[in-house]
């Protein structure tokens, strides 16, 4: 599974990014949503595979903390792609005379570049929340990826402030893509269901066929690994 989900995103970013065509702040931020997920896999299933093949059930706390800001980051792009891929279908869908003029090169990069700095900071103060905490030793993690709610069970202090960080972040952070998601979709289903001609209605679904696909088949992989990390 986790060979296919990188042969399949690293394909779709090559071809995003050598085909002229594709060149669209649609295909842009499907590309973005590969890279998170290429990555994200790639920050647990090795360590997952040596626990597997090779029984090394250990890792260093450093490692771990690495580990834990990575997922924390990627999982935070993840959603902000998913948001920005719905936002630039209702304005494609909904405003399409202006969509030359707002989805530009200028603007969508803005938008990523926010997505990305949002998340890495999110991640950066939640791992640097959990470097203060102390741990007893021979601390074990019952997933096989360091996760900053498990981790923070495990700890010693007292770990008030740090579940207070990680709810507010979980609201903010969970509520606006959600949100945003939410509006988008309801504005395209609403536009589209006026449309008279049963031909525009098709086209305008089928333009939402690539950005719905990829979080489906991103969420599944996502089950079926989480699933093998609890048995």
């Amino acid at each position: 599974m986790y060979i296919i989900v990188v042969l399949g995103n690293c394909g779709l970013i090559y071809l995003i990014s050598h085909e002229e065509a594709l060149h669209q702040p649609t295909y842009y931020f499907l590309d973005l949503l590969s890279l998170t997920d290429v990555t994200g896999c790639t920050s647990f299933v090795p360590n997952m595979l040596c626990i597997f093949w090779f029984g090394l059930k250990e890792i260093d706390f450093n490692a771990c903390l690495v580990q834990m800001f990575f997922i924390h980051m990627l999982t935070g792009m993840e959603s902000g792609a998913l948001m920005l891929m719905a936002l630039d279908r209702y304005v494609a869908i909904c405003h399409p005379l202006r969509y030359t003029v707002l989805m530009n090169v200028h603007f969508w990069g803005l938008l990523i570049l926010l997505s990305m700095f949002m998340s890495t900071m999110d991640a950066l103060v939640q791992s640097l929340m959990v470097l203060q905490l102390s741990f007893c030793k021979n601390v074990e993690i019952p997933l096989f990826f360091c996760e900053v709610v498990q981790v923070i069970k495990l700890a010693c202090s007292d770990t008030l402030i740090n579940n207070i960080l990680i709810y507010f972040a979980s609201s903010v952070f969970g509520a606006i893509p959600l949100s945003g998601i939410i509006f988008s979709y309801s504005q395209i289903v609403t536009s589209v269901l006026r449309m008279p001609s049963a031909r525009g209605k098709y086209k305008a679904f089928s333009t939402c066929g690539c950005h719905l696909s990829g979080p489906l088949l991103s969420g599944q992989t996502h089950k079926q690994t989480y699933s093998q990390s609890r048995r």
